[in-house]
C-alpha cells in the first residue's frame, strides 16, 4: 500500500507559475525568431487565437499542441520546468 502521506494537492500559485514560465518560453523565443503568431501557427499545425492564448497565459495547451509548438520553435521541453 502506497503511503499517502508524500502526496500533496499542488498549490494554484505552482501552477500559475509554470504556465506563466511557458508562455514567456514560447513569447521569447517566437519573437526572438521575429515570426508572427500567426506563422508560428501555420508551420505548427495550430489555430492562432490557441498562440495567442497560451502566451497570454489565458491556456493551458494539451500535449500534441506542445510538442507541435516546441518542436516549431525548436524549445526543449524542460525549459519550462527550470527555474529562473
Amino acid at each position: 500500500m502506497t503511503n499517502l502521506q508524500i502526496f500533496r494537492k499542488p498549490k494554484k500559485s505552482e501552477v500559475n507559475k509554470v504556465k506563466d514560465n511557458l508562455a514567456e518560453v514560447i513569447y521569447n523565443k517566437r519573437t526572438e525568431y521575429g515570426i508572427s503568431q500567426d506563422t508560428l501557427a501555420n508551420i505548427a499545425g495550430v489555430d492562432r487565437k490557441t498562440i495567442n492564448r497560451i502566451e497570454n497565459g489565458h491556456f493551458s495547451p494539451n500535449l500534441d499542441t506542445l510538442v507541435r509548438i516546441f518542436t516549431t520553435l525548436n524549445i526543449k521541453s524542460q525549459t519550462i520546468f527550470e527555474k529562473k
